[in-house]
């Protein structure tokens, strides 16, 4: 939904639940990239050539402010060397529940070419937070990569929010030195989709890189 080594892949949806997050509006900036060449391209989704991906793009992944549910916490700069792709995610979200299988896919046949998945749990519902849902929810997905809470957005503002509106269902791609390098703007990448088959073209490209 909307308001977000290694290949990171972040992911969130919207504070009203409709995949965007409420914020004050801004003036459109320049498109990330041209929606004529894939190849050239460091934005896909909903927002793609609306939004100014390279507020993020080529600059090192920021540091985290998270709770991992349960194992030991991890540290961004432990998961250079390989890629790392992580999403945002949340109860009740449509976009995070169609997006959830191709996680799961990429972690399973990429996990041992170097791809780390993360997945940020991030609170929308007016209920109080409870861990015990969130790793339900978690196993539901049938998530067996890392998973953490990001406490009031504080990562996701970090990372996306602070200079951004929009879905809050946003995903990052970080490379093995640290550095983001595409962005999934919000909503899903269900598996087999355009967006889905992207994603996997930019990590396979992230992997081979030396």
């Amino acid at each position: 939904m909307r308001a977000a080594p290694l290949l990171v892949m972040l992911a969130a949806c919207d504070v009203a639940g409709s995949g965007r997050a409420t914020a004050p509006p801004k003036p459109p900036p320049a498109p990330a990239s041209s929606p004529s060449s894939s190849a050239t391209r460091v934005a896909i989704g909903p927002d793609a050539e609306t939004i100014d991906a390279t507020t993020l793009v080529g600059k090192p992944a920021p540091a985290w402010d998270v709770d991992w549910m349960g194992g030991a916490p991890i540290a961004i700069e432990e998961l250079r060397g390989g890629g790392v792709l992580v999403r945002w995610f949340t109860e009740g979200c449509p976009y995070c529940a169609a997006t959830a299988p191709t996680l799961v896919k990429l972690h399973d046949e990429l996990g041992d070419r170097g791809l780390r998945v993360i997945g940020m749990y991030h609170h929308k519902s007016d209920e109080p937070l409870e861990p015990a849902r969130v790793r339900a929810l978690a196993e539901r997905f049938g998530f067996r990569f890392p998973v953490a809470i990001d406490h009031d957005w504080k990562t996701l503002r970090r990372w996306w929010l602070d200079d951004h509106e929009g879905w809050t269902s946003i995903s990052f791609l970080v490379d093995r030195k640290g550095v983001v390098r595409f962005v999934h703007t919000g909503g899903s990448y269900a598996p087999d989709s355009a967006d889905a088959l992207q994603m996997r073209r930019w990590i396979d490209q992230l992997l081979a890189e030396p």
